[in-house]
């Protein structure tokens, strides 16, 4: 038996999610560009939703074909296994404009 389980593991994704979504709430490109603390805690956030991701089981990723599954783990690896080679366009879009959707589909599968 596995030491995940899947409703944690969602939790996980959502909550930092939206934690990786509160901080770029109402800030500049140019802001994220120039704060290396940002782009750390931003890098950090998105590894642990990938992380989460990729211990949510198969059939609970079958029954969620909305989530990206494959794309969410694929950032998370590119962050951990390319971390020399961090791409801050790449992460912005990721942050500002694809994980909105990812978590409005957790909510609803996770709710409160």
């Amino acid at each position: 038996m596995s030491r995940h389980n899947d409703a944690t593991s969602l939790r996980h994704m959502r909550d930092h999610a939206e934690e990786a979504l509160s901080l770029v709430t109402r800030i500049e490109r140019s802001r994220f560009d120039s704060d290396r603390v940002l782009q750390l805690a931003l890098t950090r956030l998105i590894e642990v939703v990938g992380e989460a991701a990729s211990r949510v089981s198969e059939e609970t990723r079958t029954i969620n074909p909305s989530i990206p599954w494959k794309q969410i783990v694929g950032m998370r690896n590119r962050l951990i296994h390319g971390y020399d080679m961090l791409d801050l366009d790449l992460l912005w879009i990721t942050v500002t404009e694809e994980l909105p959707q990812p978590v409005g589909e957790l909510d609803k599968i996770v709710g409160n």
